[in-house]
């Protein structure tokens, strides 16, 4: 009596393939559960910059400009986000006020991750007392919070824009190059730098054509987490005074001209909070994504 081997073996096959495509689907929701944080981040970003980008055309008016028979006035068909004390649009006045924000925390984190990525390459790379003296300079600068010593060394210079991205930046390469340093220490014992130091490059050219180039990414994911913190910081030191002088505002000198107001009219203090906390948290959330992706690459490597 002939028996059929193939029919015992159908249920298995159709369980194992129904298996599978509950794998697959459960991998694509988890990579795009992991990375939602990253088009979350990148979608409010990109409207913020847009914003800012065409505040010259499409502010409805000048942010100095002053009508004192519409000071504090809510919002309206007029001036969507009401007047001020001096009767300033507060609109064109946040909108204004973003450049100003968002391009000084742009400039000192780019110039703070130059800086503390070279440094950070380099002191790895020499070792000896070079590394000890960039080792302690990061870790008492660290220990010392960024606001503290900016607020040292405007008092000491004198205020202003260049004064200010200059304070920024002295405080803000230390993770940068502490960041760097780890990294090129684990880079300089692969086996392609060994064979470049046996073919005679230097130092230098090890440096910018080997080991930085194969540490941008974790750098990259740093620079977009720690803007938050530069915009904060920015914000910190305008509502103290020591930003963006008048005629010029920035989000935080916003929020030391309102703050007498803020009980009767509360919009005065919600715009520019509002804006300084999505503008950070959308950069944070792109920060956090790529870390996420460049974790899951590793791991998959």
């Amino acid at each position: 009596m002939a028996l059929s081997s193939s029919v015992p073996h159908s249920p298995g096959k159709r369980s194992l393939a129904r298996h599978a495509t509950h794998r697959a689907a459960a991998g694509l929701r988890a990579a795009r559960d992991r990375h939602w944080t990253l088009r979350a981040g990148a979608v409010v970003l990109t409207a913020v910059l847009v914003v800012l980008l065409f505040t010259p055309w499409v502010a409805p008016y000048d942010p100095a400009y002053q009508d004192l028979t519409q000071r504090l006035t809510g919002p309206g068909a007029q001036h969507w986000l009401g007047t001020d004390q001096l009767g300033r649009d507060v609109l064109s006045r946040l909108m204004y006020g973003g450049r100003f924000s968002v391009s000084i925390a742009a400039i000192t984190l780019v110039l703070s991750a130059v800086a503390g990525t070279v440094i950070g390459a380099f002191s790895a790379r020499r070792g000896g007392i070079v590394d000890e003296i960039v080792v302690r300079t990061t870790d008492l600068l660290i220990s010392i919070p960024d606001v503290v010593v900016a607020l040292f060394l405007i008092a000491a210079f004198g205020t202003g824009y260049g004064m200010l991205i200059a304070a920024l930046t002295i405080v803000g390469w230390t993770p940068f190059a502490r960041l760097m340093r780890g990294l090129a220490l684990e880079i300089n014992s692969r086996e392609y730098i060994e064979a470049a130091e046996a073919l005679g490059c230097s130092k230098s050219f090890i440096i910018f054509r080997h080991v930085i180039p194969n540490a941008l990414r974790p750098v990259l994911s740093l620079g977009f987490l720690r803007f938050g913190h530069k915009l904060i910081t920015v914000g910190g030191l305008s509502y103290l005074g020591l930003g963006v002088q008048p005629p010029d505002s920035d989000w935080g000198a916003m929020l030391l001209d309102a703050q007498p107001y803020m009980e009767r009219f509360p919009l005065l203090v919600l715009a520019p909070g509002v804006a300084v906390f999505l503008t950070a948290l959308s950069v944070t959330l792109i920060g956090h994504g790529l870390e996420l992706k460049r974790k899951k690459n590793t791991d998959a490597g």
